[in-house]
C-alpha cells in the first residue's frame, strides 16, 4: 500500500515540475486516457478488496480501456462528431464512482466504522 502512495506522490510531483506540455489538440485524448487509467485502478483496488485480483486481468483491462477510449476520440474526430468521447467519459465515470462506493464501504467495514450485513441482522434479532 505504501509503495502505491509513494508512486502516486512522486508521479504528481514530477508532473508539476516537468516543463513538458501536451498540445491542446490532444487534450481530449489525454483526458480520456487519464479517466481510463483511473477507472482501471479503482477496479483493481475493488477486486483486491474482494480477494479476486488477477494481474493479467488488470493489465489487459488497463490497455483495453485505454485503447477503446482513444478509439472513441479518434472515431469521433474522423466522422465529425466531436463529442463522441463523452460516451466513454460517461461509462467510465459511472464505473469509477460505483467502484469507489464499494471501496469506501469495504474499508469502513474493515475499519469497524460500518457494520456488515450479518452484524445488522443479528443486532435486529
Amino acid at each position: 500500500m505504501w509503495i502505491i502512495l509513494v508512486g502516486f506522490i512522486v508521479g504528481v510531483l514530477l508532473g508539476v515540475v516537468s516543463p513538458f506540455t501536451i498540445p491542446v489538440i490532444y487534450a481530449r485524448y489525454l483526458s480520456i486516457a487519464v479517466l481510463a487509467a483511473l477507472d482501471t485502478a479503482f477496479g483493481g483496488l475493488k477486486s483486491s478488496l474482494e480477494g479476486t485480483y488477477d494481474n493479467g486481468i488488470f493489465m489487459t483491462g488497463f490497455f483495453t480501456n485505454g485503447l477503446l477510449a482513444a478509439g472513441l476520440v479518434y472515431l469521433g474526430d474522423r466522422i465529425g462528431v466531436d463529442n463522441l468521447y463523452l460516451a466513454g467519459v460517461a461509462a467510465m465515470g459511472i464505473r469509477m464512482f460505483n467502484n469507489l462506493g464499494f471501496i469506501r464501504r469495504a474499508l469502513f467495514t474493515r475499519w469497524g466504522l460500518l457494520r456488515n450485513k450479518e452484524q445488522r441482522t443479528s443486532a435486529k434479532a
